[in-house]
């Protein structure tokens, strides 16, 4: 009879302590939830320089953003947290303490004068020049002066594997065309320098072109050309037809034909297709270094930025026997062998009221 007592005794500390633990366990993890899962209140709060964990804790918890500072130290240490980063941060009470944690411990402080720009695949200088002009404090004519400026060119191609003395060649019009990669980024405010941003196009094209450099190397054409072809593939078609553009154009050189691109006429006369539709006669029979349908090779530089799918088609081309094509007013793109075919076919879609120019 003792022993059952004994064990009635133990059974029921076992089970006091496992629901003690239990309980433990679901207070530690309610403590560390969002304090508001549906507030939409930002806080702003900083931490100073020398900030002890501890003094960020109580902070945190005066702030209204998590519940307890005890248990908030109980995770850091749990979780050997030992990165908090002074900074001025923007937190909300719907984040939890791990998202807390996370945001702290990155150091990317707030910054409300901090600015967004987004360079689109095709843009040339000029839009990008635009495009700066309208969201910092830089000029236009500031943006296309440091695209020309020697001194900064030569720092450059010091600094970039991808840029060399072909860009310094004197008849392309704006030297960094091409080689700025089109994305979305984020600058400090207005005050940010043309050079910081060109730093940040320049850095992701090193990225992306650093994936491909085995094929870089294969290939026949310069980094240069790469780049040049790119951009006349990205201006003349949408992405899905990129592989046959570029076999045609790799056709056409390999013949010894004009590349006849409509888009390289445009940027040879300083202006886009948005601004005056078709190309014109005066376009077409124009004497100079970017008009493909006087020349015979390649464009003396890019007609503009270039995106990661016109690069990959260039270095890994499809083969076709396609040597002409064009595009009707539906965004579709059609490919012929022979110039009678794209004849009948450009005819077909005037009567058919999609060639309008």
């Amino acid at each position: 009879m003792r022993l059952k007592r004994i064990w009635k005794v133990v059974i029921g500390i076992v089970l006091t302590i496992v629901i003690v633990v239990i309980l433990g366990i679901s207070f530690y993890k309610y403590e560390l939830t969002a304090i508001d899962k549906s507030s939409k209140t930002d806080v702003i709060i900083t931490i100073e320089s020398g900030t002890s964990t501890k003094d960020i804790a109580k902070k945190l918890e005066n702030a209204g953003l998590i519940r307890n500072d005890k248990v908030f130290m109980v995770y850091l240490k749990l979780n050997n947290v030992t990165n908090l980063q002074a900074s001025t941060y923007k937190l909300n009470r719907s984040m939890s303490a791990k998202e807390i944690v996370k945001t702290i411990s990155s150091g990317k402080g707030y910054n409300p004068n901090e600015i967004a720009i987004t360079f689109k695949e095709g843009n040339n200088i000029r839009e990008i020049a635009t495009l700066i002009s309208k969201n910092t404090n830089n000029s236009y004519d500031d943006v296309l002066k440091k695209v020309n400026d020697s001194k900064y060119l030569d720092s450059l191609i010091q600094k970039y594997w991808f840029l060399d003395t072909s860009i310094k060649n004197s008849k392309i019009y704006y030297k960094l065309e091409g080689y700025l990669f089109p994305d979305t980024y984020i600058f400090s405010g207005k005050d940010v320098t043309i050079e910081e941003i060109f730093e940040k196009m320049l850095n992701k094209m090193d990225i992306v072109l650093t994936k491909y450099k085995s094929d870089i190397k294969k290939s026949k054409y310069s980094i240069h050309e790469i780049i040049t072809l790119a951009s006349l593939v990205e201006k003349e078609g949408k992405t899905k037809d990129f592989n046959n553009i570029a076999s045609v154009f790799f056709n056409r050189l390999e013949k010894g034909i004009a590349l006849g691109s409509c888009a390289s006429a445009y940027y040879g006369m300083g202006v886009d297709f948005t601004e005056v539709g078709i190309a014109t006669s005066e376009m077409i029979n124009a004497k100079n270094n970017y008009n493909t349908y006087q020349i015979k090779t390649l464009p003396v530089g890019a007609i503009s930025s270039v995106s990661e799918d016109a690069i990959k088609v260039i270095l890994n081309p499809v083969k076709t026997d396609y040597l002409y094509f064009l595009s009707d007013n539906e965004g579709n793109t059609y490919f012929f062998k022979t110039y009678q075919e794209h004849q009948k076919k450009q005819k077909e879609l005037k009567e058919a009221g999609k060639w309008l120019r």
